[in-house]
C-alpha cells in the first residue's frame, strides 16, 4: 500500500492554493481571548492613572491607556469595584442555594433527631427488660452506677 501523502503533488510555488496552505498553517484560532488582570496590576494601573491626573500632563492618561492596550470602560469598571470594596475577580459558577453552615446545622439536626428516636427505643428496651425481670424473680439495681461497678465471683449483682 503506498503512502498518500508521499505521491501527492505540491501545487507550484507563489499560486493561489501554495499562499493558502501557507497562512493556514501560520494562523492561529481566530477566537479573541480574554485577558485577565492580576489585582496587583489593576492597582498599580489605578495609582498611574491618579498620578498622571493630578499632575495635569495632558494627554498622559491616554499615553498610559495606549502603552498598556487598555480601554476606558475597562478602566472605570475597576475604580467602580475598587470603590464599592475591591477588586478580586468574582467567582464563576452556579452560586449555592445554602452556605456551609446552614448546611452543617441541618445535618446535626438530623443527627439529633436520629439519636433521640434511638434513646426512646433503648428507653423502651429497657422498661421491658425491667418488667420482664420482675415477672421472672430477677432484682434489678435501680442504681446505674452499680451495674457498672465490677464482682467478685459468686456474687450476684
Amino acid at each position: 500500500m503506498q503512502d498518500m501523502a508521499a505521491t501527492r503533488v505540491r501545487p507550484p510555488e507563489g499560486s493561489g492554493s501554495a499562499i493558502r496552505e501557507a497562512s493556514q498553517a501560520t494562523q492561529r484560532p481566530k477566537t479573541p481571548t480574554k485577558r485577565v488582570y492580576t489585582v496587583e496590576y489593576k492597582q498599580r494601573v489605578l495609582r498611574e492613572l491618579a498620578e498622571l491626573r493630578a499632575s495635569g500632563d495632558r494627554g498622559a492618561v491616554g499615553a498610559l491607556f495606549r502603552r498598556e492596550g487598555l480601554h476606558w470602560p475597562t478602566v472605570l469598571r475597576w475604580q467602580k469595584n475598587a470603590e464599592a470594596g475591591g477588586l478580586e475577580p468574582k467567582k464563576r459558577g452556579r452560586k449555592p442555594l445554602r452556605d456551609a453552615a446552614a448546611n452543617e446545622v441541618e445535618r446535626l439536626r438530623k443527627q439529633v433527631a436520629k439519636l433521640e428516636t434511638k434513646l426512646r427505643k433503648a428507653e423502651i428496651i429497657i422498661d421491658v427488660q425491667k418488667k420482664v425481670g420482675s415477672l421472672l424473680g430477677i432484682e434489678m439495681p435501680e442504681d446505674p452506677e452499680s451495674m457498672d461497678a465490677p464482682t467478685t465471683k459468686g456474687e450476684k449483682p
